[in-house]
């Protein structure tokens, strides 16, 4: 039996964080296909395993505990698989990295498509992008994270703050060269972070086999279809 059940549409996007904690960490989960999971949402809010509005959300199995919601998710499962790291301050400033992650993919996605993308609004739009890029690289630097070694926020240990700024990325990246080629201009030091995090066994088989499942979706829908057109990918 697995440890978890994770309940998100078969897209990366916001899931795939999730998906790597769980990967990083050795942990086994079951994922319910798009038809289950909207049917969860269409029903009462009294069989939901925890109240939510849309997924991610998790459930784990030995602890008979259900969350939803990515930054909750992750802060639970940090501090479940002791990948939090051990400062207050630490602690704080991975979920602000957590969250801005979820920000930024927001952003990217115009706020889940409240509008499409055009090619004035992604060229507008990129200077905001390298800005958002160049905070987790400020944060790094005041850190003490350097090109070839060392975590983002100066642990010893890669924790949550390393695996959300390596999926946020390289996920992003791997799908639009674009955006990899802004953030490699924008941010040396955590790309850097993010290739050698992206190296690691856990997190390589996770992208290969979301590079199986998935294909070069990323978010899905018209929205990704917009972004791609402005791209040209």
């Amino acid at each position: 039996m697995s440890d978890y059940d994770l309940y998100y549409w078969s897209v990366p996007f916001r899931g795939q964080f999730v998906r790597a904690v769980l990967a990083y960490a050795g942990r086994t989960w079951t994922e319910s296909s798009d038809a289950a999971i909207a049917k969860l949402m269409e029903g009462p809010v009294e069989a939901m395993p925890v109240p939510f509005m849309g997924p991610p959300m998790l459930i784990d199995r030995k602890a008979d505990f259900a969350i939803a919601e990515m930054p909750a998710i992750l802060l639970y499962l940090g501090e479940t698989l002791n990948l939090m790291p051990a400062t207050p301050a630490q602690r704080a400033l991975t979920m602000k990295i957590v969250n801005d992650a979820n920000d930024v993919i927001d952003e990217i996605t115009l706020d889940g498509g409240r509008e499409m993308w055009t090619k004035k609004r992604w060229q507008d739009f990129i200077p905001r992008l390298g800005k958002w890029m160049s905070l987790w690289e400020e944060t790094g630097r005041r850190c003490g994270l350097g090109m070839e070694s060392g975590f983002l926020l100066g642990t010893q240990a890669p924790g949550i703050a390393d695996i959300v700024t390596a999926t946020l990325w390289s996920t992003m990246g791997d799908r639009f060269p674009d955006i990899a080629a802004i953030f490699a201009e924008s941010a040396p030091m955590t790309a850097a972070l993010t290739r050698r995090m992206g190296n690691l066994p856990p997190l390589a088989e996770l992208a290969a086999r979301a590079r199986q499942d998935y294909g070069d979706a990323y978010c899905g829908g018209q929205i990704e279809a917009s972004l791609r057109k402005v791209l040209n990918t």
